[in-house]
This record gives structure tokens, C-alpha cells and sequence, in this order.
């Protein structure tokens, strides 16, 4: 509510739909025309404002990885040799959107969705109840050159990920292991519900106590990406599924950096957790969170009947 209050009546045109839209499941995270403000027609202060929005629901990692990842654009722009004035490539084309109305419904959500980046909330008063889809991609996943030369943004997701399979036996790394080549892309991509259908990978219970510590450090690098309190909640609801019915599954080459292309999951019965640096000769991250039960706030906020 307060960063509408700071936005001229055109704006609020651009910025909210009803909250019954279809619009709220348009979600992507390549490079297209978007509807929503953009950055770029916002003043310093309504940025401002902006932005203190998404650190309601993000934690300090996670605002500071989407800050990066909105200004590893204009790197992006130089490593393509793109001119000055090209907008393909455009920090200021980050979106907004805002469904319903904070300040009078009980139920409302808002988006903010660029190249690399799509957070979708949906909150219920005051409250968060889902922050699902979520993701982050960087290109290049590892600035090779430049003044940003070494910048690596989601390089946790990518380390713990290798630790966790390197500390596999080869009984396990065969159950870990799905295909010695990795998909070319995220397997969720931006459908409306994420479905893999066959769960593939090791299980948590087949995991020694360090493997499974390593497992929840991993997990917890993702959901961490939101504040600490809906994080809590996000994790209460997979340790209630069950975590010995968590997996993690790898495919392609079992290594990382550039030129290995690789991928690897987390998957249980209310979470998928996707990770794919394949594009670009693996240099090229795209990460997703999908929460199984409440992407969108379907099932709090009971819309998931009426859609099936």
C-alpha cells in the first residue's frame, strides 16, 4: 500500500489487475515485452519504496542476490557487444505488478519479474502465504572479464550442490545420478504448475548424518532466499511431508564451472527445487522454486478448486 500511495494515477493504471486475472499465472524469466511498471518509469523515491516492498518479503541474501542479478544486465549487454543505447539488454526493464488491492482486500499479491528474475507473492492481509514461483538466473553465471571480472552470484547453490553429490559413495552415486547428459533447461520451465512426474534421485533416509546436513544446507540456501519467518513456514510444511520422502537427483557431468554443463534437483511431496547451468557453455545458471501445495497462493487461498 505504501508504494502505491507514491504512484501517479497513470502508473496504478499500469501496475494493478484483479486478483482473479489470468495475468497473475503469466509469469516468465527470458527476456520479453512484460506488462506492469517497469523501474525505468519510476522516480528515485517511488524505486525506493519499491524496493523496500520486496525487502518485506525477501531476506537480506535473497534482496541482495536480485539486486545483482538486475545489475549483471548491463554486463550482460557489454558481453554480447551490444551498443550503449540498447534495451534488450536493460536494467530498468524489471516489472511490477500488483494484484488486487492491499489497502481493502483480504487477499491481494503482487510480482516482480524481469530477464532472470520472477517472484511471485500472494498474501492474505498482512500475511505472506506464498512466494512461489520463484527464481533467479544469472548470464554469465561467472563474470570472465571486465571490472566485474570473478563476480558469481549463485555460487553456494552451485558449490554445496557439487559437495553434497562429491560426498556420495558409488552405491549412492548411481541412485543420485539420473543421466550422464543434463537437460538444456529447467524440466518446470514457466508452466502454471510445476509437475515432474517420476521422482528420480537418492533419498534422503539413504543419506549418512553429514550427507543429510549437507542436504538441508543446500535446501535451506533456497528457501532462505525468502525471509526468515516465511522460510520457517516453507520448511515446517516439507518436514511434515516427510523428509525422508525428500530426493536429490544430479545429471551430467559431476563437476562445475564453465564448460560442464550440469543440473541437479530437490524434489519431495511439496517442493521442487531445480537447478540447470547448461546454456551458454555452462555458464549460464537458471534456479527454481516451486512450491507444490501453493504456487500462486492457490490452496490457501482456495482457488486451486475452482481451477480444477
Amino acid at each position: 500500500d505504501e508504494f502505491l500511495k507514491t504512484l501517479s494515477s497513470q502508473q496504478k493504471d499500469k501496475i494493478q489487475f484483479s486478483f482473479d486475472t489470468d495475468e497473475r499465472y503469466n509469469w516468465h524469466y527470458v527476456p520479453k515485452s512484460r506488462k506492469g511498471l517497469p523501474l525505468k518509469e519510476l522516480s528515485d523515491p517511488q524505486k525506493k519504496a519499491a524496493m523496500a516492498l520486496l525487502q518485506t518479503a525477501l531476506s537480506d541474501s535473497g534482496f541482495k542476490k536480485t539486486m545483482s542479478v538486475i545489475k549483471l544486465e548491463a554486463i550482460l549487454r557489454e558481453v554480447e557487444g551490444r551498443p550503449e543505447n540498447d534495451d534488450y539488454r536493460d536494467p530498468g526493464k524489471y516489472y511490477f505488478s500488483v494484484f488486487g488491492n492491499p489497502a481493502t482486500d483480504s487477499t491481494w499479491g503482487w510480482r516482480i519479474e524481469g530477464h532472470h528474475i520472477s517472484f511471485n507473492f500472494s498474501a492474505k492481509g498482512n500475511s505472506l502465504i506464498s512466494g512461489t514461483p520463484g527464481f533467479l538466473g544469472t548470464n554469465p553465471a561467472i563474470v570472465l572479464s571486465g571490472a566485474e571480472k570473478g563476480s558469481y552470484i549463485l555460487k553456494n547453490e552451485t558449490e554445496i550442490g557439487l559437495e553434497l553429490l562429491h560426498s556420495l559413495d558409488a552405491t549412492q552415486i548411481k541412485k543420485a545420478v539420473i543421466s550422464n547428459n543434463a537437460p538444456s533447461e529447467i524440466i518446470t520451465e514457466a508452466k502454471r504448475k510445476a509437475m515432474i512426474e517420476k521422482p528420480e534421485g537418492i533419498l534422503y533416509n539413504e543419506l549418512n548424518n553429514e550427507q543429510q546436513k549437507l542436504f538441508i544446507q543446500l535446501l535451506s540456501i533456497y528457501i532462505h532466499r525468502y525471509t526468515k519467518l516465511f522460510a520457517e513456514i516453507m520448511m515446517k510444511e516439507i518436514e511434515v511431508a516427510g523428509l525422508n520422502n525428500l530426493r536429490f537427483a544430479w545429471a551430467g557431468v559431476q563437476q562445475t564451472g564453465v564448460g560442464n554443463p550440469h543440473y541437479y534437483r530437490l524434489q519431495g511431496p511439496t517442493i521442487i527445487i531445480e537447478y540447470d547451468n547448461t546454456q551458454n557453455n555452462a555458464n549460464h545458471i537458471h534456479t527454481v522454486i516451486r512450491d507444490l501445495k501453493n504456487d500462486f497462493g492457490d490452496e490457501l487461498l482456495g482457488h486451486y478448486k475452482n481451477d480444477h
